[in-house]
């Protein structure tokens, strides 16, 4: 079973990243072949600067493989390293109707956030399946608001083997209604686009003021507190054992701690968790030459598959 994620290189990453997909997606190198590409062609979508991409390309890069990403269980590589994803999406274009490309959610989304609305945005489900059908891929795993990119790579796709045969495999998306949604500081789904973010990277200073800034209610510190519905706890969720979460249950209930005592709980919590991936990134930081090299090993493993691909999709549409 083929399992296929692209990665946005989105700079940085935070404690909701992590345990919203990039946890599950290391775990699924236990569940089948896991191919990762990190999505350089669709970050071109809304990123203009070079040294920027350059940089956010590289650091998604040193994340993944600190956070588990393993080049010998998976395939891992960067996107425009392969090229044969252009070719096919060029081919795929004439078997997808503007129609079906008028209906993306994703497109009106963003163009209202004030997106551009480029041809590149308005194709990006093209070369999304393009990514999916190259490799042959059975499962995706994606959130909730990505399932109709799937269904129109199922759509081109069959609107393509009609034509030519049954050459493109059609993919399942795969969403885990497990996933936790973790909330950020204000309370709100942690988001960078809402400023609510903790770091999984950050300097110690910086992480601390955003755990210092978690919003709580007002009790005094001789009051018991509630923890029900209280952000602290609910992070505190992610990182501590059943024992723990009893322990801390007590401590809400019991007057003489605030909340500050907690955060610097979770803090340590946090800490603790990130310590051991925060060493490791620190050393592919330190060795960008072993990086190039992973990325470079990923994508000859890519391009051996994509090539051969194309081989059989070229002959099938007469360009042999």
């Amino acid at each position: 079973m083929r399992i296929l994620s692209g990665i946005q290189p989105s700079g940085t990453i935070h404690i909701g990243n992590y345990f919203g997909m990039i946890k599950k997606m290391v775990e699924s190198q236990n569940d089948g072949e896991l191919f990762a590409f990190i999505a350089s062609y669709h970050a071109l979508t809304s990123v203009k600067d070079k040294e920027f991409l350059e940089k956010n390309i590289f650091e998604a890069a040193v994340n993944f493989l600190a956070l588990g990403m393993d080049p010998e269980k998976s395939t891992f590589w960067v996107q425009h390293d392969v090229k044969e994803v252009l070719e096919l999406y060029w081919l795929l274009s004439n078997h997808t109707s503007m129609g079906l490309l008028e209906r993306a959610h994703s497109y009106k989304d963003k163009t209202a956030k004030g997106f551009q609305a480029s041809h590149g945005l308005f194709s990006y489900p093209v070369l999304m399946a393009a990514d999916i059908l190259l490799f042959d891929s059975n499962i995706v795993p994606v959130g909730k608001d990505q399932i109709q990119h799937v269904e129109m790579t199922r759509d081109i796709a069959t609107s393509f083997n009609h034509i030519y045969g049954d050459l493109l495999v059609l993919p399942e998306s795969k969403v885990d209604e497990d996933v936790a949604t973790v909330p950020g500081t204000d309370g709100a789904k942690m988001s960078k686009s809402y400023g609510n973010t903790i770091d999984m990277f950050g300097t110690p200073k910086t992480i601390k003021k955003q755990v210092m800034g978690i919003v709580t209610d007002s009790r005094e510190l001789d009051e018991p507190k509630e923890w029900e519905n209280c952000n602290i706890y609910t992070l505190c969720k992610l990182f501590m054992n059943e024992n723990e979460l009893t322990d801390l249950r007590k401590r809400y209930a019991t007057p003489g701690e605030g909340y500050g005592h907690f955060k610097m709980t979770l803090l340590d919590k946090i800490n603790a968790h990130f310590e051991p991936f925060a060493q490791k990134r620190e050393h592919f930081l330190n060795n960008p030459k072993e990086v190039k090299e992973i990325l470079a090993f990923g994508a000859s493993k890519a391009r051996k598959i994509a090539a051969a691909k194309m081989e059989i999709i070229r002959d099938a549409v007469g360009l042999n």
